[in-house]
């Protein structure tokens, strides 16, 4: 598989990678089998970028990619983790619910200081197993996690120390890169008036439907030479299923105009004999600010799946014929509500 230079560090990736948040149980149970089957599905497929966070089943995905990885060969893969939550143990049977089915037994505390940022990268080490991590994410910084009032409390422990962690860390050689790992335009469009970004992995904002990204992210992005690692390209799933009932944008039941807009973009890609996924999958990639396209799934199947719609590629010119039916996400109020 093809790779592509994380922003202007000497770290390359494969242009597909895969998310592991379903590993964790995001939304259903995944058993350890199932899990392993699916990592190296996806190591079959080519892939050698992997992303996993602490949240992620609270500590079960990072153990399990780590049991994965550990087998192989040093420096084939490159990983990716993420700090701003610190795990803490409580007794069994009270994890709240944060949508992941059999987590661990930990619950999460934010933290995004100095000190908090060093004491997460070492517990990652310890339920990974591996001795390396190649970039650290600042997970769910923003209005979107944690609302107005909270965030401009995190922020500040972000840019007033927590920064200087991550640049630490970089020089020392214990990463290689960092950024943040968001599902927002607005707080990357912040932390980089202050920092420099290597990478941004980026959730549903710069996809075949939402172009959130367009305006500001992107010019910014390849002024600063910070590279963009695109998840969520099917948007909550409705660019892979098509606008049928149940549908989901942005964590959230598909409004009417978006399933109308969907419908539209499908009835495009028919045209051309090809499947709405392939699209959504192929889109981002025509950018050269844009590093990686994440890919999350605990089904092997699903994995194969997917990995069928990145080849062959589509015309170019297939393109500019969804762009009267894309969108900008709505402001976010200060109780991280879309307005």
């Amino acid at each position: 598989m093809k790779t592509r230079r994380i922003g202007k560090t000497g770290l390359d990736v494969t242009e597909i990678s895969y998310g592991a948040a379903p590993l964790g149980g995001l939304y259903r149970a995944c058993p350890r089998e199932q899990a392993m089957e699916t990592l190296q599905a996806a190591w079959d497929s080519g892939i050698r970028y992997f992303d996993v966070a602490p949240w992620y089943g609270l500590g079960l995905a990072e153990r399990r990619v780590g049991d994965f990885l550990r087998d192989q060969p040093d420096r084939s893969y490159v990983l990716s983790t993420k700090v701003g939550r610190l795990l803490r143990p409580v007794p069994t049977g009270t994890v709240p619910d944060y949508s992941y089915v059999n987590p661990l037994s930990f619950d999460a505390d934010y933290d995004y200081s100095y000190d908090g940022i060093m004491r997460s990268v070492e517990f990652s080490y310890a339920r990974l197993g591996l001795n390396r991590i190649d970039i650290l994410y600042v997970h769910d910084i923003g209005v979107y996690t944690h609302g107005a009032a909270k965030n401009a409390v995190y922020q500040k422990q972000l840019l007033d120390s927590g920064v200087k962690a991550l640049e630490e860390l970089k020089s020392s050689g214990a990463i290689s890169a960092f950024g943040l790992g968001v599902n927002e335009v607005p707080v990357c469009l912040e932390v980089m008036r202050h920092a420099d970004l290597d990478c941004i992995l980026l959730a549903g904002r710069y996809t075949l439907l939402d172009r959130s990204a367009v305006a500001e992210l992107l010019p910014l992005c390849r002024q600063k030479g910070t590279s963009l690692i695109i998840g969520g390209v099917f948007n909550s799933g409705i660019l892979a299923t098509g606008p049928v009932p149940g549908s989901h944008f942005d964590y959230m039941p598909a409004s009417e105009d978006v399933l109308a807009k969907v419908g539209a973009m499908e009835a495009i890609a028919k045209r051309h004999g090809a499947p709405l996924a392939a699209a959504a999958m192929q889109f981002p990639l025509r950018d050269p600010i844009v590093a990686s396209v994440l890919i999350g799934t605990a089904k092997p199947s699903s994995l194969t799946r997917n990995m069928e719609t990145v080849e062959p590629p589509l015309p170019d010119s297939i393109y500019g014929e969804f762009e009267p039916y894309t969108l900008v996400a709505p402001p976010l109020g200060a109780d991280a509500v879309r307005v």
